[in-house]
């Protein structure tokens, strides 16, 4: 339950200063009209770039998915409830679009490659779904990405040196098709329906 309440409190401080809504559109110079469930971020000054390592080594980049919606949520593979909930959530989601799945693409950004090894990572990943990706940089790359997203994580020390749980933000950025950040999902905000109907509309936005 502390960990749930520091996580959830990391994304509500996000939320308070990006905004909220159609008046978080505004404010940031976003001319969406879609009604969406998910906090609306279009046009926000932040998320705009995303360079890491996959657990296979490769360089990967938010332009290489454009065509399709991303979803980027940052965690690690020890946490015991929110990453697991939310990797279950999105793999759901995928499933429900049918034929459409094929164009939701799933990242996930560990915020401890200390322990979260490629292989580790690869492993965790693929348990959700295969067409997921995970994204594992040096400790100086997590902290720039980290910079760039606002998100927020800070190791709370365990029994061991290796035992310690990270505090971060709980929530999903989600991208449209045109690669332009769009919404962030909050963590039990609505569940798996409520992102689905999100997708959805980015889906048709780019028909």
């Amino acid at each position: 339950m502390r960990m749930r309440m520091r996580v959830l409190g990391a994304a509500a401080a996000l939320l308070a200063a990006a905004g909220c809504g159609e008046k978080a559109s505004s404010m940031l110079g976003g001319g969406s009209k879609a009604s969406f469930k998910s906090i609306d971020i279009t046009g926000a000054q932040y998320a705009r770039k995303l360079e890491l390592p996959d657990a296979d080594g490769n360089m990967r980049n938010l332009d290489e998915f454009k065509g399709k919606v991303v979803v980027v949520f940052f965690g690690y593979t020890q946490c015991p409830d929110v990453c697991p909930t939310t990797m279950a959530e999105l793999s759901q989601v995928r499933r429900a679009l049918g034929p459409d799945g094929e164009r939701l693409q799933g990242i996930f950004v560990t915020v401890d490659p200390e322990r979260d090894s490629a292989a580790v990572l690869k492993a965790y990943v693929d348990n959700f779904n295969a067409g997921f990706i995970g994204l594992r940089g040096s400790a100086e790359q997590t902290q720039a990405v980290a910079r760039e997203f606002k998100v927020f994580f800070a190791k709370v020390p365990g029994k061991t040196e290796t035992s310690y749980t990270v505090d971060h933000t709980a929530g999903a950025y989600v991208f449209d098709t045109q690669g332009r950040i769009r919404l962030f999902s909050r963590y039990n905000s609505g569940g798996p329906k409520a992102l689905e109907e999100d997708i959805r509309v980015l889906l048709r936005e780019s028909a």
